[in-house]
């Protein structure tokens, strides 16, 4: 299946470990967005909001990582540990994935982004916001190894992606112990981690360097 991406985006990379997690191969597909490559007119027929990552499976194409990560664990997932079929366990799941969506990975942007593209001195309450997610997260991983419970599943591969993004911006996590110790296991365990550490790699040597 091809896979329309960049290395240095966290949700691309957050694909890439889950297409890991599932043993599905990604016929990658580098996509230069600052050449507009996305904009072309090929692009635009797979995918009309002209976003990345997007995955073409057989003709059909999807794009939002996480709904990527949900359509490749249904449809690929060997038993359904990385995305559980017990309704509440799948809820708590999705309201990680939603968490690391519209707060975590936000937040990261919300602070840094400015500061990258728009040249915009650093918004101390921004900052603020930023820290009090990572916090929220710190909670939610008290008492158990993963995001989700005592499994890692697609919640960790996507948090995953957003927390090694912090880190190589040299957010400080030792306020954040729980945080701390679930990045070490995710360094050991997830699936394809290798990749997210290059492209988290990559992101720091192109724009925060």
């Amino acid at each position: 299946m091809d896979f329309y991406y960049l290395p240095g985006s966290a949700p691309c990379r957050a694909v890439q470990m889950t297409a890991a997690a599932v043993g599905v191969e990604l016929n990658l597909k580098l996509t230069n967005l600052m050449a507009g490559e996305h904009m072309k007119p090929e692009f635009l027929k797979l995918n009309p909001q002209h976003t990345i990552p997007t995955l073409v499976d057989n003709g059909f194409a999807l794009w939002e990582s996480r709904a990527i990560q949900i359509y490749l664990v249904e449809k690929y997932g060997k038993d359904d540990k990385l995305y559980p079929k017990d309704p509440q366990k799948r809820a708590i799941v999705n309201q990680r994935l939603f968490f690391d969506m519209g707060t975590l990975y936000q937040r990261f942007g919300d602070y840094h982004y400015p500061q990258i593209f728009a040249k915009q001195p650093a918004n101390p309450e921004n900052e603020k916001k930023m820290k009090e997610a990572v916090a929220f997260f710190n909670t939610f991983l008290e008492g158990q190894e993963y995001a989700a419970g005592s499994d890692l599943t697609i919640a960790d591969l996507s948090l995953a992606a957003s927390i090694a993004t912090y880190e190589v911006a040299g957010f400080d996590f030792t306020p954040y112990p729980n945080v701390q110790a679930w990045l070490a296991r995710c360094k050991a365990n997830a699936p394809g981690y290798e990749l997210n550490q290059a492209g988290a790699d990559e992101f720091k040597a192109k724009f925060l360097s």
